[in-house]
């Protein structure tokens, strides 16, 4: 299972990252969300996840990256590799790189061995990102980012199988992102998309602002 595979590669990068994962009393990121995934604005906090489908070329694993006040997707990648470099460390970099980091960023993920590993922990704290990680080790952990995932499974890959390719995959997730994160109105949000919601805070901020400094 995947804490034994977290195990042997833990092993060798020596008995600190081995604890973070298979120890529950060892030294790994706190978690600092108890399943609270509210913010009160965007760049706050951020959670991560990875699902994965079938394409006749093998296996395609996609990253997501969600901004937990908007439910915008503000970073992704595809890729056939599940490694940490290829997969969520690109949604990672893209999401830094596509957005303001704040310095009170949480970033919120599961215990996968992606996550917790040496690479993704050192570029968290690169980018003055504070990591958290579910406690609990069910869904409901992290139950933004799972919700993310099915609604990427149904709306996009079970509703447009077979894919062919993992290319074909990453192409049509652009554009599932593009209209997740512009067009589809989300429930949670009172039927608005993402985009109106981080709109109408900055315009709220912007007035407040406006007016405290006159």
């Amino acid at each position: 299972g995947r804490m034994r595979v977290a195990g042997v590669q833990g092993a060798r990068r020596g008995r600190k990252a081995f604890t973070a994962v298979s120890d529950p009393q060892g030294p790994r990121p706190a978690d600092l969300v108890e399943r609270r995934f509210a913010a009160d604005g965007p760049g706050r906090l951020w959670v991560a996840d990875i699902t994965y489908l079938a394409t006749w070329a093998g296996f395609a694993y996609a990253a997501f990256v969600t901004d937990a006040f908007s439910r915008r997707i503000v970073g992704w990648a595809v890729s056939p590799s599940l490694t940490t470099q290829a997969l969520p460390m690109q949604a990672l970099n893209m999401a830094a790189f596509m957005n303001t980091v704040g310095d009170t960023l949480i970033h919120h993920s599961d215990r996968g061995v992606q996550y917790v590993s040496l690479a993704y922990s050192t570029r968290l704290a690169d980018l003055g990102i504070t990591a958290s990680v579910g406690s609990i080790g069910d869904s409901y952990d992290n139950a933004l980012a799972e919700s993310v995932n099915a609604a990427y499974k149904t709306e996009l890959i079970r509703a447009r199988k077979p894919w062919r390719t993992v290319e074909e995959v990453e192409l049509a997730t652009l554009e599932w992102v593009h209209w997740f994160n512009t067009a589809r109105l989300h429930e949670s949000l009172g039927h608005r998309t993402p985009a109106e919601v981080e709109h109408d805070y900055y315009a709220n901020h912007t007035r407040a602002t406006a007016l405290t400094t006159t």
